[in-house]
């Protein structure tokens, strides 16, 4: 049966851990007051439907997929130059997933339900040391998970 949900794909710039994506959208909530964190895109995701319909926004960290946050709107958010652009709100709650190497690319992508990696387990959700991304890559690769 065919999924009827997408999710999409984004590198995490900047961040190299999960927990350096976590205390960024902690500070940028107390900042701006916002009731959940959200990633500012200029570009509308044309399947809006099929991503709000449970999808996810997929991590990308130095080259490996590490972690995901459930979708919840999209709102429209007006920059400093006027242009109009997309908010994704994201579940405030980040989800580890299998890592899974990815290369490079920009902006986003869409990630068909069955492309997407597994959460991991609840036990591994949390007080678990990450492995360094090179090593998660290479252990996956080889199909260690």
């Amino acid at each position: 049966m065919a999924q009827s949900y997408i999710n999409l794909i984004k590198l995490c710039v900047g961040a190299e851990r999960v927990e350096d994506l976590t205390r960024w959208q902690a500070q940028r909530l107390a900042q701006t007051g916002l009731d959940h964190p959200r990633h500012v895109t200029r570009m509308w995701p044309r399947r809006a439907e099929e991503l709000l319909a449970g999808g996810s926004l997929y991590w990308v960290f130095k080259g490996v997929i590490l972690a995901r946050q459930q979708v919840l709107r999209l709102d429209e958010v007006r920059g400093e130059d006027g242009i109009l652009r997309c908010g994704i709100v994201l579940k405030d709650s980040v989800v580890r997933t299998e890592p899974v190497p990815r290369r490079p690319f920009q902006g986003w992508r869409y990630l068909p339900p069955e492309n997407a990696p597994r959460d991991l387990p609840p036990s591994r959700q949390q007080d678990e040391e990450e492995l360094p991304p090179a090593l998660s890559a290479a252990l996956s690769e080889i199909g260690v998970r």
